[in-house]
């Protein structure tokens, strides 16, 4: 067993040692850069995407009532990214 144990322990060092490279690499990475919450990221994303939706219905729709909800909902999306988008600087 004694083998097999020093192995292991062997192992866990190497796997403490490459996590702290990355880490270390990770930093010198972002260094100067704005890191930014990941939540809000998928957020904006999302409300891009939402966008895409939303104006791709546009386009198709010929009924005034539903053209007048997009453009509401557009311009609601809109308010949000804006919104979104000063929060992460």
């Amino acid at each position: 067993m004694g083998d097999a144990g020093e192995g292991l322990i062997d192992a866990e060092g190497r796997i403490a040692e490459r996590m702290e490279e990355l880490e270390r690499e990770r930093t010198r990475q972002n260094h100067g850069k704005i890191i930014r919450d990941p939540e809000k990221v998928q957020a904006l994303e999302s409300l891009r995407l939402a966008r895409m939706e939303l104006d791709r219905q546009l386009v198709a729709t010929t009924h005034e009532r539903r053209r007048a909800q997009l453009n509401d909902a557009i311009a609601e999306v809109d308010r949000r990214m804006k919104a979104t988008e000063a929060t992460m600087k």
